[in-house]
């Protein structure tokens, strides 16, 4: 596998090569696990903690803001894609910036909310990590720090279950969706782990199930700042 900035670099390219594509099967709701269970999944876990502000880190075409957009609260989105960022201000709901994952680890974004949510968007390892040592700066001092991801175990598929960059697909997806991004498998205890090691305590680890083949959908993890 390549070095982790160029995987970071791949990651990024993924997502700006396809951001047209993503916003239209987000908006025509193509994804069958998205609509019958994760995006259902995560408005419950934000909603379930009553914020008064939010931050959406990695927001994509912005569909999560514009889900809470009626319950009267903050709601701002960021991303490193400019054409995603473009389409969520275009559909309205919150404030979208231009952001990357080093920008906000460098201290460029001081935004501090009620909860911080990444739905989704925690794919690379060193980005990742950089990003989760500013997280505790971006929340209230009662706040929370809510994830959203492939769960380990259903994820990990034939390969063992170990920490490592994989290869990206895009099976299931259409034909308009091209050149897949590396991701990077945590297990279920490296994922705890990674938070620990962040000054972040598990509050909860939910595991919303598909309904059709009764496995865990997603893994959310919900967190607040150890005191």
């Amino acid at each position: 596998m390549q070095t982790e900035a160029l995987c970071d670099a791949r990651i990024v390219e993924s997502w700006q090569v396809n951001a047209a594509a993503w916003t239209r099967a987000v908006r025509n709701r193509d994804i069958e696990s998205r609509r019958l269970v994760t995006d259902p999944a995560i408005i419950d876990a934000v909603m379930s903690y009553a914020p008064h502000s939010v931050l959406d880190i990695g927001c994509g075409e912005g569909w999560l803001i514009r889900a809470l957009a009626s319950s009267g609260m903050r709601l701002i989105g960021l991303d490193v894609v400019p054409a995603l960022i473009e389409n969520a201000r275009a559909a309205g709901g919150g404030e979208f910036h231009v952001a990357s994952y080093d920008d906000i680890a460098g201290g460029a974004i001081r935004i501090v909310t009620d909860v911080v949510v990444c739905n989704f968007s925690l794919i690379g390892k060193e980005s990742v990590e950089a990003l989760l040592r500013v997280i505790p700066s971006l929340l209230t001092p009662q706040g929370s720090f809510i994830v959203q991801t492939l769960h380990p175990l259903v994820a990990c598929g034939p390969q063992p279950y170990q920490d490592g960059w994989r290869e990206g697909s895009w099976d299931g997806f259409s034909a308009e969706f091209t050149s897949p991004a590396p991701w990077y498998f945590r297990t279920l205890g490296s994922w705890l782990e990674l938070l620990r090691q962040h000054d972040l305590r598990v509050l909860e680890l939910r595991e919303p199930l598909h309904p059709l083949t009764g496995l865990p959908a997603s893994a959310i993890f919900i967190a607040d700042v150890m005191r």
